[in-house]
């Protein structure tokens, strides 16, 4: 770590800060404290102080069976804050106000940041009974929920599995076995979109597709609506022009 011609007296505080740094370039497999100690150059002891201190302010997180560490969701917030006045909001918010105004129903924005799918923004449609699942701000693992699972999509099949393993517990809890999203999965990659069924909320459904973008997607955009609006026929008309409105956008 080259500290040369720093401000003074900030020794401790530029250490973490580059100790985040390093855990965001791998933030996707993740790194132990002996290989953080080793790319920083800290001692070791130093090292995993400084870690130690990141995991119990949520800024990081330690993988309870591998021992890996991460990104926690302080750190996402704090990225979701920057991202508040972004020009991707900007740029999806009128196909947004189409898409819901056509379907009637409430559109999402979610963006990946790190292991977790973010909304971004929201658009509510006309019909009487919307739906809120997803508040702006909150992250989900990729998987649960449309937008989500459409991102998780692009993944590799190994990235995939190992996606899993990780979020086994929040998987369980919305009540989805591996088996079943990896269905899932394979379903939103033929088709070119995603679909869920009642996995945030019983009764609710969801079409989900990437925004196309030279270095790989990072952001979606669902739709929402109670099932009894949300039926297959429909799932699959919705999806198409979702899919051909976001091609467009990137285009």
């Amino acid at each position: 770590m080259n500290t040369a011609g720093a401000t003074g007296g900030a020794q401790t505080l530029r250490r973490g800060l580059a100790l985040l740094r390093l855990l965001g370039q791998h933030h996707e497999e993740g790194l132990r404290a002996s290989e953080v100690a080793q790319a920083t150059g800290l001692e070791r002891a130093t090292a995993h102080r400084l870690l130690a201190t990141l995991v119990e302010e949520g800024f990081a997180e330690r993988d309870p069976q591998t021992r890996r560490l991460r990104l926690g969701l302080e750190s996402l917030r704090l990225g979701l804050t920057s991202l508040r006045r972004s020009p991707l909001i900007d740029a999806c918010r009128p196909v947004m106000q189409r898409i819901s105004r056509l379907s009637g129903d409430t559109t999402f924005l979610i963006v990946r940041q790190g292991d977790h799918a973010v909304c971004m923004h929201r658009e509510e449609g006309p019909y009487p009974v919307r739906v809120f699942t997803t508040e702006v701000g909150s992250a989900l693992p990729m998987g649960i929920g449309a937008g989500g699972l459409a991102l998780l999509s692009t993944l590799s099949d190994e990235d995939v599995q190992a996606y899993l393993v990780r979020h086994a517990v929040a998987f369980r809890r919305a009540g989805l076995m591996p088996a079943q999203v990896l269905r899932a999965v394979a379903r939103s990659r033929s088709q070119g979109f995603a679909e869920t069924r009642g996995e945030i909320t019983e009764g609710v459904c969801g079409v989900g597709a990437v925004i196309p973008s030279r270095n790989g997607p990072f952001a979606a955009v669902s739709i929402g609506a109670i099932e009894s609006r949300l039926g297959p026929a429909r799932r699959q008309e919705l999806g198409r022009q979702l899919r051909e409105a976001l091609a467009a956008l990137a285009s």
